[in-house]
């Protein structure tokens, strides 16, 4: 449908449709009052197009991925715990390297060398549990953010065999090796099958899988976003189960998106009349998946629903064995995620009971199933009952054990454990901003195994004898180093000194910073200042967040980014963490509970009225900046009561909690039908008319996750109030906007708006 803009006051009348390719117009530099609204882009007279695409747009580049990302050793861990595997180069071969000695040991897999099918390359790879065979793959495509379908190919390492995994399905996802190798489960058109690798031959495991009805053991989109889980599919020890998860989304509202022809890989057949892509997305309080619980028998081929107790797993975010084949470990939710049940199931008899159950007055944190660690003996889960995350260790009768985390601060992640019964994991400590890898021993002893400040991430080879390190600051590029679980490090595999090189002269000054929150509270933020900083002059500010729930921008960790070019242009950037974020306890973060963007806007706002008491900072000329959840929190404090805000870049934002998925929005918000009132004042939308500043909103088309209609519907209350801002559409770009230079053009562009509001 087309959609008009008019502006009578100035006799200018602009108009386009979705089904033309995006024009871009010069217009009249105007003051806010009477700001240009235009669908596609919109360019002010400060900032012409050929300056834009010859300079901010060409300079950005550096500043953006690939570019700006430092190199890393992608390497995976050997089974035996003393060697690793890495892949080379050109993406043809993997090698075995012994992790003390560095020394090659062998070629596992290459191109070059393989019977009865040849590969040019491939993308990536599974070993399987043995190490006995290697799934490949080539020629993947993306379903969602995380899942893709793609060929798979199964090699043999001892007869150098690699053939297809399967002959009947040509594209295949989430492939999963039985214990034992000689199996893999994977799925093809939303039905389970099972290879049998010794006789070349498959077993459909379900028969009932069809499009936008019934899903098995893939996830749906809901889960695969805010669960962060693309397989619920899971083996039993003895290889003789295969158990899963069923998805009945056939209740599930359909949402619909355009799809046009685009410039990159332009798609002919949309150029004159646009596509529509459809998938199932359930909003707040809308009808979900339902999910039910399944066991196959290898021998038998015959399938039970494993029954859980009533009231009990509305959500199933994970699934695992324990040590045992009757020791089906399932991880449930209810709906307003506030309480968390482990059950143990016997696949075989169905008996299914109880382990563990946590409650919480707010939401129960994402780490309590991601962090989810099944050992020979005991299970690990991360509760947040205590004031912060902790990881608790039960014994699979339920016995609680150990808790094995740090006092007063947030654990963030779980290792393992080594034969000498030593725990490793992760803790934001010293100081929230920071994250260190701590050992805790048998007598109870805390030691930092990685005692630089910053960050460090870890990965720990199998038996925790080595781990790969990952440290950083904001002074310091990532350094990864193999090293000994007790910190010792064996040899340093990227230091990156040539990137610290190339980026040198680029660098801002950055600094951390504390700053008075609303109601008394202190938050934690940074400050970006230019090269040239000079302090008896008046600079304008960028408000930089994010804000969501449990996130967390202000930690000291490398970055180098778009904030270190807006530095040299002569902006101040600052970011604030304010209630809700994540790193300072439960407290802390769970403050926002039912009522979104309130204490979220108050910390925003009086962070902002602290910059303006800088001495170097112009007090009149601060902007806020923000993407997805940061371009709500954007639109709402540029919305406040006596916002103190000069000009906001809203991208990709959230407008209204009732457009938003189901399982987010509810694990903060309840439902709408639960919490009117919090859903209502949490509205970007029902405030979008106290609008006190210029805006520029920005988003794709093809925005999966965030729909555009959030920022159109945005865009069409202002608009009936005769209320004008700037808008920069992304045609078939999703919530990313990546690819073809876009992610340079959204940042050239809020330069330019900046720019011109704020100086």
């Amino acid at each position: 449908m087309p959609l008009w803009v008019a502006n009578a006051m100035l006799g200018l009348a602009l108009a386009t449709r979705f089904l033309t390719a995006l024009k871009i117009f010069k217009i009249m530099k105007i003051q806010y009052l009477a700001a240009a609204f235009l669908i596609g882009a919109s360019v002010s007279a400060s900032a012409a197009i050929g300056t834009m695409r010859s300079n901010a747009v060409g300079e950005l580049a550096a500043y953006c991925a690939p570019q700006s990302s430092t190199n890393h050793p992608s390497l995976v861990f050997m089974p035996d715990g003393q060697s690793y595997l890495v892949r080379s180069d050109d993406h043809r071969s993997l090698i075995v390297k012994d992790i003390a000695s560095d020394k090659e040991i062998n070629t596992l897999f290459d191109v070059t060398h393989t019977r009865e099918t040849t590969l040019p390359d491939f993308e990536g790879f599974i070993l399987s549990p043995d190490a006995s065979k290697i799934i490949v793959w080539r020629n993947s495509e993306a379903i969602y953010r995380r899942s893709s379908t793609a060929e798979y190919y199964v090699y043999e390492v001892r007869s150098r065999i690699l053939k297809p995994l399967s002959t009947e399905h040509p594209r295949q996802s989430v492939p999963v090796f039985s214990p034992d190798s000689r199996m893999v489960a994977f799925v093809a058109d939303n039905n389970i099958y099972a290879a049998k690798l010794d006789y070349g031959t498959e077993v459909a495991v379900t028969t009932d899988g069809a499009p936008g009805k019934i899903i098995n053991g893939a996830t749906d989109w809901a889960y695969e976003e805010e669960f962060s889980v693309t397989s619920l599919i899971a083996w039993a020890p003895d290889n003789l189960t295969l158990c899963y998860v069923k998805f009945d989304e056939s209740q599930v509202p359909i949402y619909t998106l355009p799809i046009y022809a685009g410039t990159c890989n332009p798609d002919e057949k949309y150029e004159l009349y646009p596509g529509i892509w459809s998938y199932k997305y359930p909003v707040a309080g809308a009808t979900n998946s339902t999910v039910t619980l399944h066991s196959y028998d290898v021998e038998t081929r015959k399938t039970k629903q494993i029954e859980l107790p009533s009231g009990s797993g509305y959500y199933i975010p994970r699934i695992a064995y324990g040590p045992q084949p009757s020791q089906l470990m399932v991880a449930t939710l209810n709906r307003d995620q506030n309480r968390y049940e482990i059950f143990c199931s016997n696949p075989k008899s169905t008996v299914t009971k109880s382990v563990y159950v946590e409650e919480s007055k707010a939401w129960i944190e994402p780490e309590a199933y991601e962090q989810l660690h099944f050992g020979s003996n005991s299970f690990v889960v991360a509760s947040s009952s205590d004031g912060y995350t902790r990881f608790k260790e039960f014994s699979y009768t339920g016995s609680p054990l150990k808790t094995i985390t740090k006092p007063d601060c947030d654990a963030t992640a779980y290792y393992g454990s080594d034969e000498l019964g030593n725990h490793y994991f992760q803790a934001a400590a010293p100081t929230p901003m920071e994250r260190t890898v701590y050992r805790l021993d048998r007598k109870g002893t805390y030691t930092a195994v990685s005692a630089e400040e910053g960050t460090t991430n870890a990965s720990f080879a199998p038996g925790c004898r080595y781990m790969l390190k990952n440290y950083s600051s904001i002074k310091n590029v990532p350094v990864y180093s193999l090293c000994k679980a007790d910190g010792k490090v064996i040899r340093v595999l990227e230091d990156n000194k040539a990137f610290e090189s190339k980026v040198a002269a680029l660098l801002p000054q950055k600094e951390f910073i504390k700053v008075p929150g609303g109601d008394g509270v202190e938050m934690n933020g940074y400050i970006v200042k230019p090269r040239d900083f000079n302090p008896s002059k008046k600079y304008p500010v960028i408000m930089s967040q994010y804000s969501g729930p449990g996130s967390q921008q202000v930690l000291n960790r490398w970055s180098f980014d778009w904030e270190a070019y807006f530095a040299s242009k002569g902006f101040i950037i600052i970011c604030v963490d304010g209630r809700g974020t994540g790193g300072r306890g439960t407290a802390y973060r769970t403050a926002v509970y039912k009522n979104l963007g309130h204490y979220e806007t108050i910390d925003q706002i009086a962070a902002a009225r602290y910059a303006a008491t800088l001495p170097y900072v112009d007090g009149s000329k601060i902007g806020i900046y923000g993407w997805s959840f940061g371009g709500y929190e954007t639109l709402m404090a540029a919305s406040a009561d006596n916002s103190p805000y000069a000009a906001a870049v809203s991208v990709a934002p959230v407008t209204d909690w009732r457009f938003y998925d189901s399982i987010y929005t509810e694990r903060y918000m309840l439902t709408p039908q639960q919490n009117e009132r919090g859903y209502s004042d949490g509205s970007a939308i029902g405030r979008a008319l106290h609008l006190a500043c210029p805006l520029l909103i920005m988003y794709g088309t093809a925005d999966d996750n965030v729909h555009p209609a959030n920022s159109l519907q945005y865009v069409s209350t202002l608009q009936s109030a005769g209320i004008l801002c700037d808008m920069f559409v992304f045609p078939q770009k999703n919530h990313s906007i990546n690819g073809c230079n876009a992610r340079q053009v959204v940042y050239a562009r809020m330069l330019s708006f900046f720019e011109e509001k704020l100086k």
